[in-house]
């Protein structure tokens, strides 16, 4: 546990390039071999898109990094958040109890604000309108989102009080999570059921991409499962039943073009035409 605490302490930011390039690309060949569903379309254009906003997520959470380590600092100096506030645990415990709260604000909380709030939907809209759900989907965030979702991360750091070294394993734990449920990779139903009382598993979050309410509005975890179980925001749909995107942009001239999509959350709010 103390070799895993050195090195994030001062992972370089190399490693964490690596992390997300080399998910990327574990993931990318997996689904490759085996498939969930075998779609009909132009992989590397549909990925194109996606590294775009891939690229400006990083480019988004580079120039607030200092927030991050300012508010990590501050709670440690000042003794601040649930962490610091608990008595003397084991430090697997404590990493274990920080992991689940900063998913449990940083993930979950922020995920299902973005459904309810509307003006925070139209940015995360982006992310549902992807037809063809891969691993490359799982950075698929428009620029507005990507400040949402640091500014929730912001808020956990300073609310759990984690140290930052426990902020970069878990972005690093969230980025290959979310690579992992969002590939379009094909599992044994009866492992995908298992890992999901743990960990979001595939099937598990390819029911949130599901293009009608009420799925759409279901199983907001991105690392853990416990949430969903534990706020009834838990549930299933048979692989068979999934039709991927959201019901009020299914047109391909929407939803697979950069400049409609760079716009969509500054247009006209559309009414689901399916509940």
């Amino acid at each position: 546990m103390n070799e895993i605490i050195a090195y994030f302490s001062t992972i370089p930011s190399s490693h964490r390039s690596l992390i997300l390039v080399g998910g990327i690309t574990i993931f990318w060949l997996i689904e490759n071999t085996f498939p969930l569903f075998q779609m009909q379309y132009k992989k590397w254009n549909h990925a194109g898109i996606n590294f775009f906003f891939t690229f400006t997520t990083i480019i988004v959470n580079f120039i607030l990094a200092f927030i991050l380590i300012r508010t990590a600092a501050w709670t440690t100096q000042n003794h601040f958040g649930i962490l610091n506030w608990l008595p003397e645990i084991p430090i697997w415990l404590y990493t274990i109890t920080g992991l689940l709260l900063l998913d449990l604000i940083g993930a979950y909380l922020a995920h299902l604000t973005q459904h309810k709030v509307k003006v925070l939907w139209r940015f995360h809209l982006i992310h549902h309108t992807d037809t063809w759900i891969d691993t490359t989907t799982a950075n698929r965030h428009h620029p507005g989102e990507s400040v949402i979702r640091f500014l929730f991360t912001a808020f956990g750091v300073l609310l759990v009080g984690s140290p930052m070294w426990m902020v970069f394993l878990y972005q690093s734990l969230s980025v290959v999570a979310s690579q992992f449920n969002h590939a379009n990779i094909s599992m044994p139903v009866r492992l995908d059921k298992v890992l999901s009382y743990f960990i979001v598993s595939p099937n598990m979050h390819k029911v949130h991409h599901h293009y009608v309410l009420p799925y759409t509005d279901s199983n907001y975890g991105n690392i853990f499962s416990i949430w969903d179980r534990l706020f009834g925001t838990f549930t299933t749909l048979p692989k068979e039943d999934l039709i991927y995107g959201v019901d009020t942009h299914m047109l391909p001239e929407e939803n697979n073009k950069l400049k409609k999509l760079l716009h969509i959350p500054f247009q006209k709010s559309r009414s689901a035409k399916n509940s």
